[in-house]
């Protein structure tokens, strides 16, 4: 592998960076092993899901190469064009059910909650899906794992609801604006009366993840509060 270009964008744990024509590397900042990641997306990419393709993956396994995807994040196509709040509502809503059609690998590791089959990102949301030309492109896969499509979509719900937004302060107060609009969109796809049992299990789970911060936390409590308590 030879040296990456410029700094393009920066996640919560890994720096993506140009890398020749029609390819980026994502470095771990941490120096964590990136093989799992790699080997989910060509299993996930196997299977018809748009994501992009790996092409190579370090010795050391802390960087992969692959296919650069053109377009805005949904997060910032949102801001961009509020009037699409419904559609892109219903293609991440999509995205969720065509994900969790996909049988997950026996290694993968397993999700909180209960045990089940499914393949589940345990982050996606509009700041992990590309609004490519061609459709919808799904990156960012290090949380991937095996359980029930339920708290995907529960987790999905919390992150929705109280994550931070990564943005101006003129866009992020459009994005604060509808956020609740948003995530009434997005849960149209689905029985809520599935999903609610697992909001409490995935905050608990997702308020020991580092990157949280103290407000995302509370939020999250809140919500899972809000939900409980009818």
């Amino acid at each position: 592998m030879h040296q990456p270009g410029p700094l393009l964008a920066s996640g919560r744990d890994a720096d993506i960076y140009e890398y020749g024509e029609g390819l980026v590397l994502r470095r771990s900042r941490e120096g964590r092993s990136i093989l799992t990641e790699a080997r989910i997306m060509e299993h996930v990419r196997a299977h018809g899901f748009p994501l992009p393709e790996v092409t190579e993956v370090s010795d050391d396994g802390t960087e992969l190469v692959m296919e650069r995807v053109t377009g805005p994040l949904m997060a910032q196509a949102l801001t961009h064009r509020p009037w699409t709040f419904a559609r892109q509502a219903a293609v991440l809503g999509d995205l969720h059910h065509r994900l969790h059609d996909i049988p997950a690998p026996e290694w993968l590791r397993a999700a909180p909650g209960k045990e089940g089959d499914r393949l589940l990102h345990l982050d996606l949301h509009p700041l992990n899906v590309i609004v490519a030309p061609s459709g919808p492109v799904v990156i960012d896969w290090p949380a991937a794992a095996r359980g029930l499509p339920a708290v995907d979509v529960a987790l999905t719900w919390v992150l929705l609801s109280a994550g931070a937004i990564p943005a101006g302060p003129v866009r992020a107060a459009v994005l604060e604006r509808f956020r609740a609009l948003f995530v009434r969109l997005f849960l149209r796809s689905f029985d809520l009366d599935e999903i609610r049992p697992h909001v409490r299990e995935v905050v608990e789970w997702k308020v020991r993840d580092p990157h949280m911060s103290a407000a995302e936390q509370a939020g999250m409590w809140r919500l899972a509060q809000e939900i409980e308590s009818g």
